[in-house]
């Protein structure tokens, strides 16, 4: 398939799943005037974020054909790394601990010369940027660190029962939080200044001053938040790992067309995820959803 992607939920179109108005045929009640007015002053969800700026026609399956079997290949590595982990610490929750432990396991960031090589390779499709590209990109750029995983776990609590689901979105939003504190961690040791610092053409939007050094991009955050849900969502619901994995590449490929990162902050940040992921779905004794 060639053709640019769209989105895939569990319902035919993304505005029956924004709204949140039918779970398989539930029609929910209207809220009354005084609990709308209540809603109204909350800060928006992901589902209000995306119904307010719904999904482009994303990159082709040619596209992110090559990223999506780096990212496959970097499970197998970080399911290989938490064995040891769980061999010393079995199911027991230690996040500061584990926090350090994952740290560690992230390698060195390439030498200059490999990084440079991986900077000329993000230039070089940088040229082949098109509008649509650049759009779906942007959309991919806002949406994939939080919203885009909470929008799928939304739509698969429509299966479950009440306290399930909110257990799954409790563990997802709390997952997300810890890949996101590793990877500051890691880009704070390691310093690696973003593709569009080492040469700002890539892009003007960002308004670079000359001696800056950051933001750091390795490893990448968008790659260890979508690794980490795409773990937690497969593991509740495995007959959709295809629609998951799919989507964790269109989000890190964004990022690559965007020159927000180069190839090796992809691969440390998948790594990242896909241990966060295994630690959670490691350490969750309580769940019943399907497939856990």
């Amino acid at each position: 398939m060639n053709s640019p992607r769209r989105l895939k939920w569990q319902y035919a179109a993304i505005a029956v799943v924004a709204v949140g108005a039918v779970g398989f045929g539930v029609m929910h009640t209207s809220a009354t005037p005084a609990a709308s007015a209540a809603a109204s002053k909350k800060k928006p969800g992901a589902t209000d974020k995306i119904k307010a700026d719904p999904p482009p026609a994303l990159f082709t399956d040619a596209q992110i054909a090559d990223l999506a079997k780096q990212q496959a290949a970097q499970k197998h590595t970080a399911d290989t790394l938490f064995a040891k982990w769980k061999s010393a610490h079995g199911s027991t929750r230690d996040d500061k601990a584990f926090t350090a432990w994952v740290a560690q396991q992230v390698p060195a960031p390439p030498n200059k010369a490999e990084r440079t090589t991986e900077l000329h390779q993000v230039q070089q499709l940088a040229k082949t940027r098109t509008a649509a590209g650049k759009k779906a990109a942007t959309w991919l750029e806002v949406h994939g660190k939080s919203d885009i995983w909470k929008l799928y776990a939304h739509d698969q609590r429509e299966l479950l029962p009440k306290e399930q689901g909110a257990v799954d979105k409790g563990e997802l939003k709390s997952a997300l939080k810890l890949a996101k504190a590793i990877t500051e961690k890691v880009a704070a040791r390691e310093k690696q200044p973003a593709p569009y610092v080492l040469d700002p053409s890539l892009r003007p939007d960002k308004h670079v001053t000359a001696g800056q050094k950051g933001p750091y991009s390795y490893p990448s955050r968008h790659a260890a938040k979508s690794a980490t849900a795409v773990t937690l969502l497969t593991g509740w619901a495995p007959h959709r790992a295809e629609d998951y994995t799919a989507m964790a590449a269109q989000v890190t490929y964004s990022r690559l067309y965007m020159a927000g990162h180069v190839s090796s902050d992809i691969t440390a940040g998948t790594l990242v995820g896909d241990l966060v992921g295994d630690y959670y779905r490691n350490a969750e004794p309580t769940s019943s959803a399907p497939g856990k």
